[in-house]
């Protein structure tokens, strides 16, 4: 009955779908676990009539014109600028550290330390702060040392659960420092979010002749997977040669038979207060204090500005361990648990069209753009 399968709704799920049924004309099956369509990007009305993003905020920037011009299809867009501010014992500062942090965090020594960073990197320049930490000049080392102490150590401390000692150089160096005051998060050429939410892009995108969408349908529950049987994908029992794009956890697909891949974890606290406003930004990090990461406002995002009251989100990163309720977030790349996935990875190799597809079953993180970007180009492959 189906050309091709895709398990999962999220973005990789849902374009690699869209594109097989629209350009390619086959009879795709979407199955999806969960209640709705949109994976991790699904948002919804709460009761209080917020839109809040189920699964922690989704900010869409990218710098590729296909992926605007092919998401522009199923949206229009709010024309929101995302800005952070980092919570620093009780001040508020901006983030990524820029000009503007400079000055609140140096006062009357910021002309001077401005100075030197444009007559040393230029204006408009990220400078990564292990460039900063190994300057000959010592004030320059100064702001590196501050902002891995104040914007960065701690807060992936809570992050990745480590210590830190564990935490790799490499990645706290990358860690930029902006020689503007541009107080954006992101400085893409796009961005923004859609205007009437995540979730009924991808109503449009999956709403199309020859695509049919399982809910609630475990993938196992309708398909068997043996790499190393004659026929090594039953679907209802029945042999199946189409394609399989799959995109949920590769580790889960096969039972863990190799072991469990690490991923970070999330719990998210809802909370509703009776006031306009709850902080100053759609997103708050909490970078040296607090159990919690981030706090996000979502009526900033939602552009529901008006609204006489609010709905945050706090957000309590944690090890993901396959318990019911826990999802998993954010892979744990390291050497060994890259090789883990390569063995995971073999087995499929060995099943003809199957296709491994975004964070989960490619075991690498991804942007949104970057996901619908790699969607594309897989289905032009198919």
């Amino acid at each position: 009955m189906y050309d091709s399968i895709v398990i999962g709704s999220g973005f990789a799920g849902a374009v690699v779908a869209r594109e097989l049924a629209e350009k390619k004309g086959q009879r795709v099956l979407v199955l999806d676990a969960r209640d709705h369509v949109g994976g991790n990007c699904y948002d919804r009305l709460d009761e209080h009539g917020i839109l809040i993003h189920q699964y922690g905020p989704h900010i869409f920037h990218t710098n590729i014109d296909r992926v605007y011009e092919y998401l522009s299809r199923f949206t229009e867009w709010y024309d929101y600028r995302h800005e952070v501010v980092g919570n620093i014992y009780g001040r508020e500062l901006p983030i990524p550290f820029n000009l503007n942090t400079l000055e609140l965090v140096y006062g009357e020594r910021a002309p001077h330390l401005e100075k030197l960073l444009i007559d040393n990197f230029g204006e408009g320049a990220r400078v990564p702060i292990l460039e900063l930490m190994n300057h000959e000049n010592e004030e320059l080392q100064e702001i590196a040392q501050y902002v891995y102490e104040n914007v960065f150590l701690k807060y992936t401390m809570k992050q990745w659960g480590k210590s830190p000692k564990e935490i790799d150089p490499a990645v706290s160096g990358r860690v930029p420092v902006l020689l503007s005051r541009d107080n954006r998060y992101f400085q893409d050429k796009y961005q923004g979010l859609p205007k009437n939410g995540f979730t009924p892009i991808f109503e449009k995108m999956l709403d199309y002749k020859g695509i049919e969408v399982r809910l609630n349908c475990e993938a196992a529950s309708v398909l068997t997977i043996d790499p190393e049987a004659a026929v090594p994908v039953l679907f209802e029992g029945q042999p199946y040669t189409g394609n399989i794009i799959f995109t949920g956890a590769l580790d889960e697909l096969f039972d863990c038979r190799f072991g469990r891949l690490p991923y970070r974890s999330l719990h998210f606290d809802f909370e509703h207060y009776d006031k306009k406003f709850y902080q100053s930004h759609g997103v708050v990090n909490y970078t040296v204090s607090e159990d919690f990461t981030r706090i996000t406002e979502f009526k900033y995002l939602s552009g529901q500005l008006d609204a006489p009251d609010t709905t945050i989100v706090k957000e309590y990163p944690m090890s993901y361990s396959g318990k019911e309720g826990e999802i998993p977030y954010y892979a744990i790349n390291n050497a060994e648990n890259d090789a883990l996935f390569q063995r995971y990875k073999e087995l499929v190799d060995k099943i003809p069209n199957f296709y491994l597809l975004g964070r989960l079953a490619e075991y690498k993180y991804y942007n949104i753009d970057a996901i619908v970007d790699r969607a594309l180009t897989v289905a032009e492959e198919i």
